[in-house]
């Protein structure tokens, strides 16, 4: 047997994730596949570093919360190119170090959790159209 979880609990598990992600958490966009899980350390080059707008995400229903407001970078970080490979969203909160990966995942042109049409070059305005986090019954 599979273990199901109601909707309430779902949505109260998503909505677990962004207040974890804080009051001023990021997104970061790398090259690369992503690291095994969360806690491990930062693969590929940082390309772009998006700061989350206050709630990052939009109160969850139906087992899924969409990002809320602006994800934008106006001007690509680092002086690197490359092809996005994966995200994480790190936290924000003050008994956190603010450094915290929450949620990683894929990413690339026309693939992936964030789907980009091209590559990232450095000082590109970088925008995240859509983003949704699914908390999903096996």
């Amino acid at each position: 047997m599979t273990t199901q979880y109601r909707e309430t609990v779902r949505n109260a598990r998503l909505d677990q994730v962004d207040t974890l992600v804080g009051t001023a958490g990021s997104l970061r966009i790398y090259t690369g596949a992503q690291p095994a899980d969360c806690t491990a350390a930062n693969s590929g080059t940082l390309l772009s570093h998006i700061v989350l707008p206050n709630p990052a995400f939009a109160a969850a229903a139906t087992g899924a919360m969409a990002k809320n407001g602006t994800w934008q970078d106006a001007s690509a970080d680092g002086g690197a190119a490359g092809t996005p490979g994966h995200y994480r969203i790190y936290n924000s909160q003050a008994t956190m170090d603010g450094t915290t990966c929450v949620v990683q995942g894929s990413c690339g042109i026309g693939s992936g959790d964030i789907n980009f049409d091209g590559t990232i070059t450095a000082g590109q305005q970088v925008t995240i159209n859509t983003f949704t986090l699914t908390e999903g019954n096996p």
